[in-house]
């Protein structure tokens, strides 16, 4: 079975949230998005997507919707496995009213290794 991933989340338009997402698979075709952040206003709901590309090269079109990210945290089960999901980018908005304005994002990494500053990844059994 395919082993959890750490992804960083970086701060976007100096917006001064960042953490972590935890990408946990469930099974063959599912994967539990976690992401904690820190930051960020207080009882603001933030949209969160995963989208092709990489945080420097974003499809701006969502590949799979998250759970909005509310005090810091978000949980969601997406219906693909996690090498699936592999080289996109997950993404955290402003606001409902302000998804033109990204506070976080962490690169996917496609394969092996440490966390990258650029986002990257890292294994965890």
């Amino acid at each position: 079975m395919a082993k959890s991933v750490n992804v960083r989340m970086h701060a976007q338009n100096k917006s001064g949230e960042s953490g972590t997402a935890k990408l946990t698979p469930q099974g063959a075709d599912k994967t539990r998005v976690e992401i904690s952040l820190k930051g960020g206003p207080k009882g603001t709901p933030q949209p969160a997507h995963i989208h092709e590309g990489s945080c420097a090269k974003l499809d701006p079109k969502p590949k799979y919707g998250l759970e909005n990210v509310v005090d810091g945290k978000s949980s969601t089960v997406v219906p693909q496995g996690i090498d699936s999901v592999r080289g996109m980018a997950i993404n955290v908005h402003k606001s409902a009213d302000d998804l033109k304005t990204y506070v976080a994002c962490g690169d996917i990494g496609k394969g092996g290794g440490a966390m990258k500053k650029g986002g990257g990844m890292e294994k965890k059994s």
